[in-house]
């Protein structure tokens, strides 16, 4: 049966050893003084953009109001651009920790507000939602939602449906596809690919479990959403029972915060995004993919289109969806993971000038909209810019140098520039300025998500 995703808030970090804490001084100084001496050359480009071009104004036949939360993440800023690009109005919506967003000041947004956390007070969430959207008369309520954000605004959904539309799913369906064991239940009911699976409540199930009979590996992944861990890919069983047992005893595994064993199939990883509406396919596009994957280039292929195409028809769905596919040597697509919201590959639409159509429109079409042709594949620049430390040689330095001749940064637009200024020299500074204050470290910095991603963080 699907979980419900707790309604209590993060836990209190608790006291660091002295080590940890200079660790985390050393880590947040050091990052901060690279971001100034990137912050001349990011200033002079935005600077420049603001001379040089000027934004068109469209006015739409039938402009609307549109709420899009998640605002400090770029698939937000991005759907802020496509609304406003098509005529329409747009304000977004933050909790109060990332009111710093650096995507408020972009000329797509007419109005910003933030909101408490959800996980900590719903209620307080929900109320504050109502009135934004009785102040700004809002039509049409779009959530980019976090992992953990999903399941609040399905609950906002009723109250929220008397003003205006949510284009979001009900409680039920969001906890089934939330669910990464639900949901290879109910793909497997409707005919469709998955992998072997099995839920997890107890580190014994996993270290009695008879592997001999298996041909393929497993791995563990948490169903409630971990930011860290969802990184780890251990192959099970290790080369010992004891290995196992000791890294299986290494998680939080409990019947409160369930795992799923996940059968590993070698193979391409995909991501895909996909806007529906009554069960129909409005928007798609599929994307090679990885374990953190901060690069998108549409790719045409038909088999997981069409898995998506029954998924979403069978459950006459309205919404945002993406998953996670892996499509092995024979060419079968596994669905191995679903995110009931927006993918950060709609970052692939950013020249498309349909898709505020594909979201609003009420009447029944068969067609999909996709990535134009001409698209650039998307990056972020300052991830880029990082990853130049891991080249090793000049085969790798040669790929990095075609990702970016052939690609666009997703952030920054030339008649669009100073999120690209304040995302990199405003929201992630504060960001570091607060974890230094309290002495915290972070896993990584996620420009795209536009946040410090740590252990037992949002």
């Amino acid at each position: 049966m699907a979980q419900s995703l707790p309604l209590s808030s993060t836990p209190a970090t608790p006291s660091l050893p002295s080590q940890t804490k200079i660790a985390a001084i050393i880590q947040n100084i050091c990052t901060l003084a690279l971001l100034l001496l990137a912050l001349p050359f990011n200033a002079t480009i935005v600077f420049i953009s603001l001379l040089a071009f000027r934004p068109q104004k469209v006015k739409a036949a039938n402009p609307q109001n549109i709420l899009i939360s998640g605002g400090k993440m770029t698939k937000a800023l991005q759907l802020a651009r496509s609304f406003h690009a098509a005529g329409h109005r747009v304000v977004l919506v933050e909790t109060h920790k990332y009111w710093l967003t650096g995507h408020r000041f972009s000329q797509a947004v007419d109005k910003f507000y933030t909101v408490p956390a959800p996980q900590d007070n719903p209620q307080a969430y929900i109320q504050a939602l109502v009135d934004i959207v009785k102040q700004e008369n809002i039509d049409v309520y779009i959530p980019v939602t976090s992992p953990v954000g999903s399941y609040y605004d399905s609950l906002a959904k009723p109250e929220l449906s008397h003003y205006c539309e949510v284009f979001h799913f009900d409680a039920d369906i969001t906890q089934m596809l939330d669910d990464k064991f639900a949901l290879t239940q109910k793909a497997r009911s409707l005919g469709l690919s998955v992998p072997k699976s099995f839920k997890i409540t107890s580190p014994e199930q996993v270290i009695n479990f008879d592997f001999s009979g298996e041909t393929r590996q497993y791995i563990l992944k948490s169903i409630p959403y971990d930011s860290v861990r969802r990184l780890d890919l251990t192959k099970l069983p290790c080369a010992t029972p004891e290995e196992t047992a000791a890294f299986v005893r290494s998680l939080p595994i409990s019947p409160e915060k369930p795992w799923i064993m996940q059968e590993f199939i070698p193979g391409k990883e995909f991501c895909t995004h996909s806007t529906v509406r009554n069960g129909e396919l409005r928007l798609h596009c599929c994307c090679e993919s990885s374990a953190f994957q901060v690069n998108y280039e549409n790719v045409d292929n038909p088999q997981i289109t069409e898995w998506v195409q029954r998924f979403v028809k069978e459950l006459k769905l309205t919404g945002q969806i993406s998953f996670d596919f892996i499509q092995s040597e024979d060419g079968t697509v596994y669905a191995i993971e679903c995110n009931p919201r927006t993918h950060s590959a709609i970052t692939t639409f950013y020249d498309h000038p349909q898709v505020a159509q594909a979201y609003l429109s009420q009447a029944p079409t068969t067609e999909t909209i996709q990535p134009l042709v001409t698209s650039k594949p998307t990056y972020w620049t300052y991830h880029e810019v990082w990853r130049l430390t891991g080249i090793r040689s000049f085969t790798q330095l040669q790929r990095w140098l075609g990702n970016i001749w052939r690609g666009t940064d997703a952030i920054y637009q030339p008649d669009d520039p100073l999120p690209f200024l304040m995302v990199h020299h405003w929201q992630i500074p504060l960001l570091l300025l607060n974890n230094l204050r309290r002495l915290k470290g972070w896993t990584r910095i996620d420009f795209n998500i536009g946040k410090l991603v740590e252990l037992g963080g949002d």
